[in-house]
């Protein structure tokens, strides 16, 4: 069977200069590097931006007593160019302070973007969304929650958040991904995942 590893290694990366562009929320670094070629030698010395964001952790919230999932509904500056509407339907979702562990991130998330504890938190996958260009890595889980009384706004005023929490049919959602409906990575990953492990989780 082929092995999945990579061919080389960080060490196989030489960084000649790194500059900080711009140091706000989010940060921008400016590399120039060389790095190992496939054929055994290495790239000339080259220059690329890299935007800081650092790791989150999200997460899917599921009833399979009611088969409904809760997203959030918000809006989102990097949606302003959608025709329809820059707000999204998606997981909930959090940055990862320093000193803080994942799945610690995604309880406090639900509880806040959603009014809910999960019962329990499954792993699904950890990725990078958009390695070309930008660090940050997500951390993905699907929470098992009692949805019978969650809904409603939720978010931290002096986060600038307004969050509404909606209870949606797991069909209608999944059928969402094909209308365009649900049309961001965590989302649309955390509902295939649950398309192919439903069955499992309704039996735990």
């Amino acid at each position: 069977m082929p092995d999945l590893e990579p061919t080389y290694q960080a060490s196989d990366v030489e960084i000649i200069e790194r500059k900080r562009m711009f140091d706000g929320f989010f940060k921008m670094e400016k590399y120039r590097l060389r790095h190992k070629r496939f054929a055994g030698d290495w790239t000339e010395a080259f220059e690329r931006e890299l935007f800081e964001r650092g790791e989150a952790a999200a997460v899917l919230l599921y009833d399979p007593i009611l088969d409904l999932v809760v997203l959030t509904e918000q809006f989102r500056v990097g949606g302003l160019n959608r025709e329809e509407s820059p707000w999204m339907l998606e997981v909930v979702a959090g940055f990862i302070e320093q000193g803080e562990q994942p799945d610690e991130v995604a309880r406090r998330e639900a509880e806040e973007e959603a009014g809910c504890l999960p019962k329990k938190l499954i792993p699904i996958s950890c990725y990078w969304p958009s390695p070309g260009g930008c660090s940050e890595k997500i951390h993905l889980y699907c929470a098992l929650v009692d949805a019978a009384e969650l809904g409603g706004i939720h978010g931290l005023e002096h986060e600038n958040e307004d969050i509404l929490a909606r209870c949606i049919p797991f069909q209608q959602a999944y059928d969402g991904i094909a209308s365009g409906e649900i049309n961001n990575a965590a989302t649309i990953i955390a509902l295939q995942w649950l398309k192919i492990n439903k069955v499992d989780l309704c039996n735990r």
